[in-house]
């Protein structure tokens, strides 16, 4: 999702959104922006880090999460897509192929965009909600990010009836490496530094959107 349909990092964002807003301190956007930068690296334990974060919002409401999230994206994403991205969506539509967004992200974000560009399918980390729709601090095992994409993927396809190795994969994240190699036709997009350079090694086509 991230610098790929969208010409932006949603997590940066949705980061300095919420200090914009007085929703966090100095310190908590120094540490957000932390993971972040160790993400980009591909260093960062995301099931660690999520485990933490998910476990601080026990006993909020998800429904003002996803007004919040409603709003962050309308403001800052919508007019983010990229129109590469556009032009890619539509040739695989008139392939006829099913499409998806795997992403890191929760569906907060997730979902509004795949709503906004038309798309069925939005396959990401989610976090588990209790009877009075309140976050229990836990999410679902394992996170949909490195291997958990992988998970995660082959969980939709076996439901829908895809087959991965006759599949594409869109990313710019080295953290991909297990899904670019699980799919048939890997497709880097804006990559980093280390997915740039796997890439060129091993012949997968590069774009810049």
């Amino acid at each position: 999702m991230d610098r790929t349909l969208i010409r932006v990092n949603s997590g940066t964002l949705w980061i300095r959104w919420l200090r914009q807003r007085g929703e966090l301190s100095l310190y908590e956007m120094a540490r957000g922006l932390g993971w972040i930068a160790q993400y980009k690296l591909s260093l960062l334990d995301m099931e660690s880090v999520a485990t933490k974060v998910i476990a601080s919002m026990r006993g909020q409401a998800e429904e003002e999460l996803v007004r919040k999230a409603r709003e962050f994206f309308d403001g800052l994403i919508a007019g983010e897509v990229a129109p590469k991205a556009l032009a890619a969506l539509e040739e695989h539509r008139r392939e006829g192929h099913v499409v998806a967004i795997l992403s890191s992200s929760t569906p907060y974000v997730v979902e509004p965009l795949a709503a906004h560009l038309g798309i069925e399918h939005a396959i990401c980390s989610r976090m588990n909600v209790a009877a009075d729709g309140s976050f229990d601090g836990t999410h679902k095992k394992p996170m949909c990010y490195g291997p958990g994409k992988v998970h995660w993927a082959e969980a939709f396809a076996r439901e829908h009836d895809v087959d991965l190795a006759k599949s594409f994969f869109y990313t710019d994240s080295y953290t991909d490496l297990p899904m670019l190699e699980r799919v048939g036709i890997a497709r880097v997009v804006n990559p980093d530094t280390r997915l740039k350079r796997h890439a060129k090694r091993v012949g997968w086509q590069v774009d810049e959107w």
